[in-house]
């Protein structure tokens, strides 16, 4: 009973592009990038929590450029990452237990993205 208490609920966790106008069950509207999705501003994005340091290092982000044939290696690359900011991953949790969460990118590709990833980080434990 306690594991199911914990778990995150896929249905509670949805991802947006920042290009994406607000819903009224976005929930708490969570920007994932390190840097502000260009041309939208702050009232139009409506943002809840900005958490840069969860995204990718430029580093890694500049390496993957979202090239799909680098997918597999951004995934395992970005979860290492991911886990150095344990803390912010039980934050983003604690969060997805209490209700829904929007993880806001501004990434073009849907399917290959970091927030894909980051997903299934919070709905792994």
């Amino acid at each position: 009973m306690i594991g199911r208490r914990t778990k995150v609920s896929a249905s509670n966790v949805r991802l947006k592009r920042a290009y994406e106008p607000p819903a009224a069950d976005d929930g708490t509207r969570i920007l994932i990038d390190r840097l502000w999705p260009r041309g939208i501003s702050k009232e139009r994005a409506a943002i809840d929590q900005w958490m840069k340091d969860i995204s990718p290092s430029t580093e890694l982000r500049k390496w993957f450029g979202h090239d799909p044939a680098r997918w597999d290696e951004f995934r395992r690359r970005y979860a290492k990452e991911v886990h150095h900011h344990a803390d912010l991953l039980a934050q983003l949790r604690s969060l997805a237990r209490q209700g829904q969460i929007t993880l806001v990118y501004s990434a073009h590709d849907e399917k290959h993205n970091d927030a894909v990833e980051l997903r299934e980080l919070i709905l792994g434990s």
